[in-house]
Order: structure tokens, then sequence, then C-alpha cells
């Protein structure tokens, strides 16, 4: 499986290195970031530096980092993973450090992955769960063109509580669609 660069406008879409480990940690240790995505597990430094170095040789995953403006530091994580050549269909999932959430690198990332999908791996439906808690990322992908599915409810934890995954999706044609428009 080719690990392509994307590149953008703005940011450039790189495969995930081994010397990304200490960017990526310092995101995964940043509460509202974990809140927002779900994230519950407990990592390592180690643990977090093996997956950033097994990542060149995952398969069925495309592991980018975020990188923008001709540098080429860490500034978080878009990941096409779950990918089902026969039925022509993958996850997608976003996380970016602290201090780069908010500035666009999200929504032109996220389209670069979407062309990448759709025209460069011939998929025609990418999905995704959003927590009820984070209105600016469901807002943010209803704005791409992802469209409600369904809800989880209660399938992840916040705090001592719970809260709904919202299920969203983009077919190919309506990727298209919006290209168009």
């Amino acid at each position: 499986m080719d690990k392509p660069t994307l590149q953008g406008e703005m940011i450039t879409l790189r495969p995930i290195r081994p010397d990304d480990a200490d960017a990526m940690w310092e995101m995964l240790a940043d509460p509202e970031g974990k809140r927002q995505t779900g994230t519950t597990a407990t990592f390592t430094r180690e643990s977090i530096a093996a997956w950033c170095a097994s990542r060149a040789s995952a398969k069925g995953r495309y592991d980018f980092a975020v990188t923008a403006n001709g540098d080429d530091s860490f500034r978080g994580e878009i990941v096409l993973n779950e990918v089902d050549e026969g039925r022509r269909c993958a996850n997608l999932r976003l996380s970016m450090g602290p201090t780069y959430r908010g500035r666009g690198y999200g929504t032109e990332g996220i389209q670069l992955v979407l062309g990448f999908a759709f025209d460069g791996i011939g998929l025609h439906r990418v999905e995704l769960d959003v927590l009820s808690i984070n209105a600016r990322a469901k807002s943010l992908y209803e704005n791409l063109g992802f469209r409600v599915e369904g809800r989880k409810r209660d399938a992840y934890r916040d705090g001592d509580g719970y809260c709904d995954a919202i299920v969203m999706a983009i077919l190919e044609d309506e990727y298209r669609a919006g290209q168009l428009g």
C-alpha cells in the first residue's frame, strides 16, 4: 500500500514518521483534545514511539501528519483507516494539537483526504463518528458534505457521564456534487 504525500494550499499531509512521536505524545496529553475525540486510552511515550514507527507498514490505513507553511513539523493527524477495498469504504479520524485548532488545517486536510479517498483509491463512502459534545467538529464535517446517519447513544465517556456518537458519512456522488458547487 503506497503511502502518499498530499499537497494543499496551506498544508501538506505526509505519512506519519517515527520522529513525530514527541509531538504526537504532546497532542495526546491534551485533556480537551482527549475529551473532544473520546480518547480514554492511556499511552506511554514508548507506545507512541512504537506506533509512529509502525505507520509506514500498517495495512488498510493511511496515517497522515498535518504540516503547514513549508514547516515539516507535526501539527495533528488525519487518518483514513478501516479501508475496505471490496466494499469501497473507510473511516476517517482527525485530531489537531491544541495550538493548531481553528486555523483551517482540519478543513483543508479533510478535503485533501476525501480527494485521495474518492479519486486516488476509488472509495465510494467515507464515514466517521463525532461526539455529540463536539459541536465545532460536527459543523466542520457538515460543511464538508458529511451527512448525519444516526446516533450511538452513550457510546463514549465524558467525565463521570456519557455522550453520544453521531455517525456521519459522505458518499462519492455527494463529494463530487460538492466539488462542482
